[in-house]
């Protein structure tokens, strides 16, 4: 996967269209990513101990990662994922810009 834990992307489609947010995780084997504010979704839980309050609590819910794209640092656009090969390393680089993206 070109996209990576602790990127910033911004969404292509779906409800939260347009909104940009941090990679928190990554699930190569289904394709998805959890991007923190984006697919926010309600979670009951159950109290498990005694004293521990239960109630709905909000949780960010995975995404295709066919629905979002890196954002390059340098020029501030959504942006599509290349590589380079500098000094034996593999670099990914913004397809609009060519700028090093960490």
């Amino acid at each position: 996967m070109k996209i990576k834990k602790g990127d910033t992307v911004q969404v292509l489609s779906g409800n939260d269209k347009g909104k940009t947010g941090e990679v928190l995780e990554v699930m190569p084997k289904t394709q998805r990513v959890v991007v923190k504010g984006i697919n926010i979704r309600k979670k009951h839980v159950k109290p498990r101990k005694q004293g521990e309050q239960g109630g709905i609590i909000p949780v960010e819910c995975a995404v295709l990662a066919s629905k979002v794209n890196v954002v390059c640092p340098k020029c501030g656009k959504a942006t599509r994922i290349g590589y380079s090969v500098e000094k034996d390393e593999k670099v990914r680089i913004c397809k609009k810009c060519g700028a090093k993206i960490k």
